[in-house]
């Protein structure tokens, strides 16, 4: 959970909400037309169905567990943001864009907080600056988004100023209470957290009609999506999930003389339950590896690899087949498959 930001407020801003007040009492507009809430655009440029995804939603268990909207474990205790995350740090650096999802006024920025994992440094490190980076933007009515953990120098913005919808904001980054590049978004009305894919009216779980603040082409983009296969690929031994989040494995380094044949995928959404497999087929069609478990605990991230040891007269040039897949109650959630083409060591 990211506490809502507040650097300050410029005198600009507060005469605009003075004079949007006078004019309400002015032209006598209802209650309700007040705190009709903006449209909400999508926050990130990036693309949902294989350049990122939501990692955890807004938690709707009002006591110790956790339940997104969707009645999923997707989600944190306490948490009242959505995460937008990238697949690996290498998409971090390459800059993705942080957007406006509405029109508005800068109300608060803060930049020049460094892009390191909380694991690295510290919850000390960060206290009271846990929401890293960040840009909260006043919509008017009461309404506010918060975009938090952006890159650092990024920031493209200034208190008080106007942004419309779609406007880069700046980029993705990992900063403040993170341990990977994503934004958290935060939508605020009269200073509550909402959770956009529900919107301001009271929601039990479970069968309750929702009434998403997401524009219809933002929403359409935003299939609920129970596991996600974030990376995945080839590697010539042990892989580990830090090195495969920064983009460390290169699959021309796996050739004949590779002293191992390994597959990895980097999986968010998994539960207890959940069946998983990993194949990895040689150039014949010959299974060398073969994964079926059922999984032992609940995890919003889990990372897996799997291989075998060089034959003895080295690997068969060819392509290598491999494949991952992970089912809930006989569905299959998520799935990653990748050909390797293995070619002969260079001297």
């Amino acid at each position: 959970m990211t506490r809502p930001l507040h650097i300050g407020e410029s005198v600009a801003m507060k005469s605009i909400i003075a004079f949007c007040t006078v004019g309400l009492l002015l032209f006598g507009v209802s209650k309700a037309q007040q705190v009709v809430p903006p449209s909400l655009e999508l926050p990130i440029d990036c693309n949902l169905a294989n350049e990122c995804s939501i990692q955890k939603y807004f938690d709707h268990d009002p006591g110790p567990g956790r339940a997104d909207y969707a009645c999923g474990r997707l989600s944190k205790d306490g948490d009242t943001g959505t995460d937008f995350r990238l697949q690996n740090y290498p998409a971090m650096n390459k800059g993705v864009a942080v957007l406006s999802a509405a029109d508005g006024v800068v109300r608060a920025v803060r930049d020049g907080m460094d892009d390191v994992s909380v694991r690295d440094i510290g919850h000390a490190a960060i206290k009271g600056r846990e929401a890293g980076n960040a840009v909260v933007i006043n919509h008017g009515n009461g309404w506010e988004t918060q975009y938090s953990h952006l890159k650092r120098d990024s920031v493209r913005v200034s208190v008080g100023d106007h942004v419309t919808s779609g406007d880069a904001l700046g980029e993705v980054g990992l900063s403040g209470n993170t341990e990977f590049p994503h934004i958290e978004f935060t939508v605020r009305q009269n200073g509550v957290a909402i959770d956009p894919f529900v919107g301001d009216r009271e929601f039990k779980l479970c069968g309750e009609v929702a009434s998403p603040i997401w524009s219809t082409d933002a929403l359409s983009k935003l299939p609920y999506r129970p596991a996600v296969v974030l990376s995945s690929g080839f590697h010539n031994g042990p892989a580990d999930a830090g090195a495969a989040r920064n983009g460390d494995y290169d699959q021309g380094a796996v050739n004949t003389d590779a002293p191992a044949l390994v597959y990895w995928a980097d999986v968010s959404g998994t539960e207890r339950g959940d069946l998983e497999k990993l194949v990895i087929v040689d150039p014949k069609g010959k299974e060398l590896v073969r994964i079926d478990r059922a999984l032992e605990a609940n995890n919003i991230s889990w990372f897996v690899f799997a291989g075998v040891k060089r034959p003895e007269k080295g690997w068969p040039v060819g392509a290598y087949r491999a494949e991952y897949t992970l089912s809930r109650d006989g569905e299959m959630l998520a799935q990653a498959a990748q050909t390797m083409h293995l070619h002969v060591a260079q001297n």
